[in-house]
């Protein structure tokens, strides 16, 4: 499959069918969808809590996402759904320079990748775990904007918590990655934050 030809079949049936009942089933806030560009290479990029954070963002946008998944995710017996939806594997245990370069080559084509900078998720009591540099280098070797967003809440049915926050998209090219790494942190930890003040505001 060419990863920068056009948004994968499964992943437009999947959003088509899919996409409805997960809100309804989740009643998840999004907040800030609108700076989302709806066109131009973007990394979009935050916290992981959970397995579906992804969807949250796939209902967000009408634009397709290719996420950067863990390779195990595709030598399960859901292999077919990943591989047709556009993900793109990633080796953790060692660097993936054929990830990477997948990534890019969607990125250069004006795409769209989808990356959780943690790494894996979060299942510690810290409220963000450190960033990995992945998201930074892609977006700025490519000149590619960076949109953060900051996951909060539960999965519940129904849910009253579950927030999705996406703040303003910047660049990265005049920055170093620690620089870079820094800024995306620090927005991600913001929009978490004020995700939690907001429903704090609700009780």
């Amino acid at each position: 499959m060419n990863l920068n030809s056009k948004v994968p079949f499964l992943y437009k049936f999947g959003k088509l069918i899919l996409g409805p009942i997960f809100k309804l089933y989740y009643h998840p806030t999004i907040i800030g969808k609108e700076n989302i560009p709806k066109k131009g290479s973007i990394v979009i990029a935050g916290n992981h809590k959970h397995l579906y954070d992804q969807c949250l963002t796939i209902v967000a946008t009408k634009r397709g996402i290719h996420y950067m998944a863990k390779k195990e995710y595709f030598d399960g017996k859901f292999a077919w759904f990943f591989k047709g939806t556009g993900c793109i594997s990633v080796d953790r245990s060692k660097k993936d320079p054929e990830a990477k370069e997948k990534a890019l080559e969607v990125l250069k084509d004006g795409g769209a990748i989808g990356i959780f900078p943690e790494g894996t998720r979060n299942k510690t009591k810290e409220f963000l775990l450190p960033f990995k540099f992945g998201a930074v280098s892609m977006a700025q070797k490519t000149d590619s904007y960076i949109v953060p967003f900051g996951i909060t809440g539960d999965y519940k049915f129904r849910s009253k918590n579950l927030t999705i926050q996406y703040g303003k998209p910047f660049k990265v090219s005049n920055m170093t990655l620690e620089e870079a790494n820094q800024k995306l942190y620090d927005e991600v930890s913001t929009l978490m934050s004020v995700n939690l003040l907001l429903n704090r505001g609700k009780k």
